[in-house]
């Protein structure tokens, strides 16, 4: 396994890139971005159908939640 590079390394690594290699960089990283909040919406969704399915989930009105969170009317 490699060892870490630091944010410091990585940005001059980065530096060292031409200008296109940089944009394409840029473009990768975003993309995966995307991709990686993309998988998070989608478990945070299965997660919330699964709470549905099973009964465990909390409805109510905007009221009922700031009860539920502060506890006072």
């Amino acid at each position: 396994m490699s060892k870490p590079v630091s944010f410091q390394t990585a940005i001059e690594y980065v530096e060292a890139f031409s200008t296109e290699e940089q944009d394409l960089l840029l473009e990768l990283i975003s993309k995966r971005r995307i991709d990686q909040r993309r998988k998070e919406i989608a478990t945070n969704a299965a997660q919330t159908l699964k709470a549905i399915r099973t009964g465990t989930a909390k409805h109510g009105t905007l009221e009922d939640l700031r009860v539920d969170l502060l506890g006072e009317r």
